[in-house]
């Protein structure tokens, strides 16, 4: 499978908090900015860099720094909202665009309700962010959507995902990397993640 999957030890001890039942909404939306910008380091990786001349109180000096095309988080809504203050703390220049879709829970489809997206779009790397990836389907109907408004780096970052959720993405986009801080055993009857950490969204916002 397509899928690179954080293994560092912050991360993963951060995962097992959140996963359990008890911990508070307050606790689970700080925990999951830490983890967000923990993975966004790694995400990050591959960002292009240029030689550039600076003067220090010293001396002058060649460094480096970010060049090429700009930085995009798109959150699904509305679980992936929780995913972007993290970002944003690494990367505060960033834009940030919304795709709105709900998961219908007869069909387990992709309904797409919203999409508000930056102007520059063919000239921007992509984040997909939204910490379920369950049957793949909201993903796969988001990077569509920003492929079909010319969108053409697009990378996925989730915290938990199952494995029918990642060969999803993998069938339907083969060029969009995925990266998770957890890859978990299966799907259960009602397409929801095992063992997983509940319904995200609501346990970010306090919902039922």
């Amino acid at each position: 499978m397509n899928v690179n999957v954080m293994t560092h030890p912050l991360i993963q001890h951060k995962v097992t908090l959140m996963r359990d039942e008890n911990t508070g909404s307050k606790d689970f939306r700080q925990l999951l900015d830490e983890i967000t910008l923990l993975m966004g380091y790694e995400i990050t990786r591959s960002l292009p860099l240029e030689d550039v001349e600076v003067q220090t109180p010293l001396t002058k000096m060649v460094g480096k720094r970010i060049a090429g095309k700009k930085v995009g988080i798109i959150p699904i809504l509305r679980a992936g909202l929780g995913m972007v203050n993290g970002m944003l703390e690494l990367i505060p220049t960033a834009k940030v665009g919304h795709v709105g879709l709900y998961r219908d829970p007869a069909t387990l489809k992709p309904v797409e309700y919203y999409c508000k997206l930056p102007s520059d779009v063919g000239e921007r790397d992509f984040i997909v962010t939204d910490p379920m990836l369950a049957t793949g389907g909201s993903a796969s109907a988001a990077i569509t959507l920003l492929k079909e408004k010319g969108a053409k780096n697009i990378k996925l970052m989730c915290l938990v995902a199952a494995p029918e959720g990642v060969e999803e993405v993998n069938k339907q986009h083969p060029d969009v990397q995925i990266f998770v801080a957890a890859l978990d055993e299966k799907l259960n009857e009602h397409g929801y993640i095992l063992p997983g950490l509940g319904d995200a969204g609501d346990r970010i916002f306090g919902t039922k």
